[in-house]
């Protein structure tokens, strides 16, 4: 058993941190490259011996857990070349003009600069992908930001052994000691919240867990920012031109997606609308009842679900479909109006309910009933135009990411991903925790007006020593500037 964090380590750990954070801000962008390509260097070496003991504390298959790996690794490279190609840090120059309408215009350099220390609650559900070396992590180190993690309790072996591999690589590659750390422990975590060295927190969990540290962030005498992920119910709402033309495909697509990782996918698609008289509940039953039954993450979590399924397959105007290795429920959108804060509570495992509509005022209705959610998704075929120029806009009014004739489970790592949206999904819908973009929540922008060059952060000099891209006068470049 892993003990938590003692008052004097916790108290250890936030020094380091501070002391590490002006060293590590400083750092010019390739050199920070380096210490976060060795990062990933180390965990891909590191394999064989951290997915088999997330295996064992996590019941993921290893070939789930392996591909974790490559994503963490994979996400650490990308921002390492986003940091060596100069985006990252959004340099903006304007130079001085005597001429400039109404007023003459100073000199102006922009640049975006760490927070400082940053605070990362660890998920269950991803091991690696969102805890120690997940998403938060990465792009707070290549913000500038150092990190401490605070471990999930769900694989608290795994969070030392992954913490171990990532501090020494960064301690050969040269980085400022402190740079990662690692505590453990409920209440350690909220004491970390609270400390005024810590500038800003990541988070992702439940809606209750989540709006608790919210409110101590907020709160603070010096309140933070806090970028918490909470819960999510990701509809797919389905027309009837895409049922008569692949019906049979939206039902074996949306079973493997509400199932993919035992129903435990933040993006998991909690509901599907279809019309009345779809003719494809014999598909979608026996696409369930083929699903095998399979081991949840843990004994906490199992009982949550289990909970929930029992209070959701009470409600008034719920039918049972299928029950076996996956649950599939069904009702209608009269039941769901008349019932919606008790149908549309998140229930995180292997259940989703399929809601039927009938007619297009109905539709309509059912998304007006969402809150915000990470995903909505939209099928339709290319006769329903008109209809899904009425819909998308409602869509993207509730959710982060819209889809269109796929499935929202699987979240790619690349520079146009949003992973986030309108609350409860997010308490911070303008940010993602996933994709270049995901740094900028731990950076503010500094600009500088008529300061000397010699005096200037290289990034801002007139000479462009790193060779980045920059925004010069309204045009990207990675030349010089004259004066």
């Amino acid at each position: 058993m892993i003990p938590d964090t003692t008052p004097a380590e916790l108290e250890q750990a936030l020094a380091d941190a501070a002391a590490a954070a002006p060293a590590l801000g400083a750092s010019e962008p390739a050199v920070r490259a380096g210490w976060i390509r060795a990062v990933a260097d180390a965990l891909d070496a590191a394999a064989d011996e951290l997915v088999p003991i997330a295996m064992r504390e996590s019941s993921l298959p290893e070939p789930r857990l392996r591909g974790e790996v490559a994503r963490s690794s994979g996400q650490l490279r990308m921002f390492a070349e986003v940091l060596e190609e100069g985006s990252l840090l959004e340099v903006v120059i304007d130079t001085a003009d005597a001429e400039a309408k109404p007023v003459p215009r100073p000199d102006l350099r922009r640049v975006l600069v760490p927070l400082g220390p940053v605070l990362v609650f660890a998920a269950s559900n991803f091991p690696f992908a969102f805890s120690v070396c997940g998403g938060d992590t990465a792009s707070a180190l290549a913000a500038g930001c150092p990190v401490i993690v605070k471990a999930h309790p769900g694989h608290p072996e795994l969070s030392v052994k992954t913490a171990e591999v990532m501090i020494e690589a960064l301690r050969v590659a040269g980085s400022p000691a402190g740079t990662l750390g690692l505590i453990q422990g409920f209440d350690v975590g909220v004491t970390a919240l609270k400390d005024p060295r810590i500038t800003a927190a990541g988070f992702t969990g439940s809606v209750p867990a989540g709006k608790a540290l919210h409110e101590i962030a907020v709160t603070r005498p010096e309140p933070i920012p806090f970028y918490g992920e909470l819960g999510s119910l990701n509809p797919v709402f389905v027309t009837q031109a895409a049922v008569d033309a692949r019906g049979k495909d939206i039902a074996t697509g949306y079973v493997g997606s509400f199932t993919l990782g035992v129903g435990q996918f933040c993006t998991k698609p909690g509901l599907l609308f279809l019309p009345a008289g779809h003719g494809l509940q014999e598909q979608l039953t026996e696409a369930a009842g083929g699903v095998a039954e399979a081991p949840m993450l843990n004994d906490r979590i199992k009982e949550g679900f289990s909970s929930g399924l029992d209070r959701l397959q009470k409600v008034e105007g719920v039918r049972v479909w299928a029950s076996a290795g996956a649950t599939l429920l069904q009702t209608t959108v009269t039941e769901l109006l008349a019932r919606r804060d008790e149908i549309l509570e998140e229930c995180f495992g292997p259940v989703s309910i399929v809601v039927e509509y009938d007619g297009l005022d109905e539709l309509r209705s059912a998304v007006d009933a969402f809150e915000g959610n990470l995903t909505a998704t939209l099928h339709a075929e290319s006769s329903d135009t008109e209809l899904a120029g009425e819909l998308l806009p409602l869509l993207t009014a509730r959710a982060g990411r819209v889809l269109w004739n796929g499935w929202p489970t699987g979240v790619a790592v690349s520079w146009a991903q949003h992973h986030g949206g309108p609350f409860p999904s997010t308490v911070g819908s303008i940010h993602t925790s996933v994709g270049v973009t995901a740094a900028r929540r731990f950076q503010r922008p500094v600009a500088y007006q008529d300061t000397p060059d010699a005096v200037l952060p290289a990034v801002l000099k007139d000479s462009n020593p790193a060779g980045i891209s920059r925004r010069v006068n309204g045009s990207v470049t990675t030349g010089e500037v004259s004066r």
